[in-house]
């Protein structure tokens, strides 16, 4: 089974006053070099954002226009999958704690759920994760409009079946304001 992942580390940081949050380092590593090691074994990475230095062959995309949000990136990188990947994981590049174990679940959830689309992630709140995922790619692939640029992931992508995956503490965090460092 062909397993590609999309990496979104765009965003202008407006509420982190501009640093670039992906290159963050937390436990050691940037909050980039998690997001990649969550997705081991896929083939390709895309990464969409401003290339940054990392270990490892990625990919990179933009989305068109730049800061025209993450569904505009999300199709941008699809732009960069094989046509013959069945598998995709969607991934913000600001998760602070998730990693290879909540991809593995989130897969293997997709498997036991043949009349899904994707399985996300779902916090403690019972919220959705939009950007912590993996969907199989020809129905991903044809829900994304031809303009994607302004519009929510959740609008889009809501109206496909997906599986709800439970969040384990902290695993659906992400870096926002500096607030969410403490």
């Amino acid at each position: 089974m062909a397993f590609a992942a999309v990496i979104l580390a765009g965003g202008r940081a407006s509420r982190m006053s501009g640093v670039d949050k992906v290159m963050i380092e937390v436990g050691g590593r940037t909050l980039l070099r998690r997001a990649l090691d969550a997705v081991a074994g896929a083939e390709p990475v895309v990464v969409v954002g401003p290339a940054r230095p990392v270990p490892g062959p990625v990919r990179w995309a933009r989305e068109d226009p730049p800061g025209t949000g993450p569904l505009a990136g999300l199709a941008a990188g699809l732009a960069e999958v094989p046509p013959d990947t069945t598998e995709v994981a969607v991934l913000a590049a600001d998760l602070l704690a998730a990693g290879l174990s909540t991809v593995d679940r989130l897969r293997a959830a997709l498997r036991r759920a043949p009349d899904a689309a994707g399985a996300l992630l779902v916090d403690q709140d019972g919220r959705r994760q939009w950007l912590i995922g993996v969907w199989r790619t020809g129905p991903l692939r044809r829900a994304l409009p031809a303009e994607p640029a302004g519009r929510s992931l959740g609008s889009v992508l809501g109206a496909l079946p997906v599986v709800e995956v439970a969040a384990g503490p902290g695993e659906a965090a992400d870096l926002d304001t500096p607030n969410d460092l403490v």
